[in-house]
């Protein structure tokens, strides 16, 4: 029998559902046994997210600073076939909660020598967060095997201001007489992610292992070229006000509040500054780069491919 581990935390628990039904058809299989290890902060995080608290994490989301976990249950000594890491994004990083297990001591014995499949869901920019994602199954000796990306469906602009309406007051909307669409990963795509598990499944059963192609065809993942210099912009200049904020004191500081004030303030005016014309920029070059860009695109993707 196959045994396959599956780590998630969901704030809000659209990355419940994701998981429930990109898993399904692998519980519903008679050979293979699936583990739900849910991880649980010591002080969990709120939902819906207070607008301070909510800005107030991501010096840590972005330095990787570790919130306390309760123990796993997973023992670590267990013989998994392949593990899923299903994790959201803040800050353009893994999830505190995320980051918390990877630095867990039992983290390196469940993931040692073993391969991965990352799934992601989010409002559109995940690159950076897999990019530290990568870093640390490195460092864990993990081999990761595929990735997942479901972002939601609003788009990129109007979902900078569904998302932040659905995490700071708890509804999904649509907002404002249908202005502002409804925040999250469509139903349809939700359900659709069934097709991920039946290929796990299809290659245990088959082969007895999976391997770095077994999504290849299945638009595990979308990479909107567009973003990737916003991405890499956004991440350094997170870490720049991360670092002036850590010396300020721990997240709940009272210290950090004035300047998370102003930082609210610079961070809108980036996003609708800044990034519009970083893209703009990138797509009327985008004649003269396109080998770079599609080099680019082949990295972000890889290895599921889009």
């Amino acid at each position: 029998m196959k045994k396959v581990l599956v780590v998630h935390y969901s704030q809000s628990g659209q990355l419940d559902n994701v998981v429930r039904e990109c898993t399904r058809p692998l519980v519903e299989s008679d050979d293979i046994l699936v583990t739900f290890e849910n991880i649980r902060p010591v002080e969990d995080f709120p939902f819906p997210w207070p607008f301070l608290e909510f800005l107030d994490a991501f010096p840590e989301s972005v330095y990787q600073d570790p919130p306390p976990i309760e123990d796993p249950s997973v023992l670590g000594d267990e013989d998994f076939d392949l593990v899923i890491l299903a994790y959201q994004v803040w800050f353009l990083s893994p999830a505190l909660p995320m980051t918390a297990f990877l630095q867990h001591p039992r983290a390196r014995q469940l993931l040692d020598g073993k391969p991965v499949v990352t799934l992601i869901a989010c409002r559109n920019m995940w690159l950076m967060a897999q990019e530290d994602m990568k870093q640390k199954l490195t460092e864990l000796n993990a081999s990761l095997v595929g990735n997942i990306a479901m972002v939601d469906e609003a788009g990129s602009l109007l979902s900078f201001f569904a998302t932040p309406l659905w995490v700071l007051t708890g509804r999904k909307g649509p907002f404002w007489g249908g202005l502002i669409p409804r925040a999250g990963v469509s139903e349809k795509e939700i359900a659709a992610s069934e097709r991920f598990g039946r290929r796990i499944r299809d290659r245990l059963r088959t082969k007895g292992e999976v391997s770095s192609d077994m999504f290849r065809g299945l638009s595990a993942v979308h990479i909107n070229a567009g973003l990737i210099s916003s991405e890499k912009t956004g991440k350094r200049a997170f870490r720049l006000w991360g670092r002036l904020l850590r010396t300020l004191g721990p997240r709940g500081a009272w210290q950090r509040k004035p300047v998370l004030m102003f930082y609210s303030v610079f961070l809108v005016a980036m996003i609708l500054t800044v990034v519009p014309a970083g893209m703009l920029i990138k797509r009327l070059a985008s004649p003269l780069t396109r080998k770079r860009i599609a080099q680019q695109k082949a990295y972000f993707s890889a290895p599921s491919g889009e």
